[in-house]
């Protein structure tokens, strides 16, 4: 059911994006006076089509949603009508052949636009970025960050979550930024700059940049009583409920949630009597927690202690408006950036995803509510319009490089060298493809 659910939400969020990318073309291409033959959406088998009649468009559903494409009247390939010549694609200007291929990407960026702007109109609820005593020795200790300090932006951009605070600092080192500016507010309320210095060495790969920052989310003490129980859990099969608190563990008696958590983690495949108070009554229960040092159960906050750590965030439609298309340029930015840096190798590959992994994200971020979904699909919607922008014969970005050669010779560059160079963009497709795909499928091994 949990494949089902990913790949349902990942064809949806796939579809999504290609229907918009070809109806940029499609759209554009009409208007430019164009002849569109068919309009597909998917690959392979055809599901589903519809034509009005033969002089209109085809309207295509295929088997794999991975892609689709539109289909023009071009001389360059086949045969032409003679009635449809002044209709087809290479007899356009350069501006409008321009325009029609420029416009899928475009669209793409236009509907992250869109998508960051529902997403901020709607609001998130979030934890407030209240941080922890941060690690011993890293850089938020070196750099002066107490435990109570609430972060409240990140180089003058406001971070109201832990996720947009952490985000903000870890896209923006690995952007290459070295000194990054976070204006904090102390208990006390009294609001300073403190400051990070980044090794550019040290920013490859996120997940240890972010070790190294050593940021901890604040954690108030708790007391070890449990919250959801999962099914198929250690705590499930001993018995444990929902309210139980927790007394005892052997000889050690517990005080609050954290010194619970460690013993869990300390006893991994070790059975342990357990002292639980219910309804007022000490029952004692046998718990094995699993291998990782897991029992499958949470903690159970009072709903006064969890409102006072939240904060939802949400602008008026106007406000939202220039917010969105900020965003989208900041992780256009962003993504050329990551992509210049993996090419020069200043990047770790880890940085790259396959298909394997946008299907995970997709299931994840729809598990977690219609925002999070949104926002994921406006990511993979910026990824695949600066994708398809560069310069890369294939791709859109390569033709458009040609229609500049074109441009500035006066004249087409000759069949012979786009083909030519499509036989090497169409090779460093295939390996950047392999090479993500082995990083997904190593990282299903970990």
């Amino acid at each position: 059911m949990n494949f089902l659910h990913t790949l349902f939400y990942f064809i949806v969020a796939i579809s999504v994006l290609v229907a918009v990318h070809e109806f940029g073309h499609f759209w554009v291409a009409r208007r430019a006076g164009v002849k569109v033959l068919r309009f597909s959406i998917g690959f392979g088998n055809v599901l589903w089509r519809y034509q009005q009649n033969s002089n209109a468009t085809e309207y295509v559903l295929s088997l794999i949603p991975l892609g689709g494409y539109v289909k023009m009247v071009d001389e360059r390939e086949g045969e032409v009508k003679a009635e449809d010549l002044a209709f087809s694609f290479n007899r356009q200007s350069l501006l409008a052949r321009t325009a029609i291929v420029a416009a899928g990407p475009i669209f793409n960026l236009i509907l992250a636009v869109v998508l960051f702007w529902s997403v901020l109109v709607i609001g998130e609820v979030g934890i407030r970025p209240i941080l922890g005593q941060p690690s011993a020795q890293s850089l938020a200790a070196n750099s002066g960050f107490s435990e109570g300090d609430e972060i409240i932006s990140v180089n003058d951009e406001p971070t109201p979550t832990w996720t947009s605070a952490m985000s903000a600092i870890i896209s923006t080192a690995l952007e290459g930024d070295a000194v990054i500016a976070v204006k904090v507010k102390n208990r006390d309320d009294a609001q300073t700059v403190k400051t990070l210095h980044i090794d550019p060495t040290e920013t490859q790969n996120p997940d240890a940049l972010y070790a190294k920052l050593g940021f901890k989310l604040f954690s108030p003490t708790l007391q070890p009583l449990i919250g959801n129980v999962l099914e198929n859990g250690a705590a499930k099969s001993a018995g444990l409920k929902q309210g139980d608190l927790i007394l005892r563990a052997n000889e050690t008696a517990v005080k609050d949630w954290q010194q619970w958590v460690d013993i869990i983690k300390a006893n991994p495949n070790q059975t342990m009597e357990i002292l639980v108070e219910r309804d007022g009554v000490q029952s004692t229960f046998m718990l094995t927690p699993n291998a990782d040092g897991k029992i499958g159960a949470s903690v159970q906050i009072p709903e006064s202690l969890l409102k006072s750590f939240q904060v939802h965030y949400a602008l008026s439609p106007l406000a939202a408006i220039p917010a969105a298309f900020s965003t989208t340029y900041n992780y256009s930015a962003s993504t050329l950036k990551m992509m210049g840096r993996m090419f020069a190798g200043k990047a770790s590959l880890d940085n790259l995803s396959g298909p394997i992994s946008i299907a995970q994200y997709a299931g994840q971020s729809a598990d977690m509510g219609l925002v999070h979904f949104l926002k994921f699909m406006g990511l993979i919607s910026v990824s695949l319009g600066v994708l398809n922008l560069l310069p890369i014969p294939v791709l859109d970005g390569g033709h458009l490089f040609f229609f500049a050669l074109e441009g500035l010779k006066g004249s087409p560059v000759s069949e012979k060298i786009q083909l030519f160079f499509q036989k090497i963009g169409i090779a460093l497709l295939g390996l950047l493809m392999s090479i993500a795909m082995f990083m997904d499928v190593g990282r299903l091994f970990q």
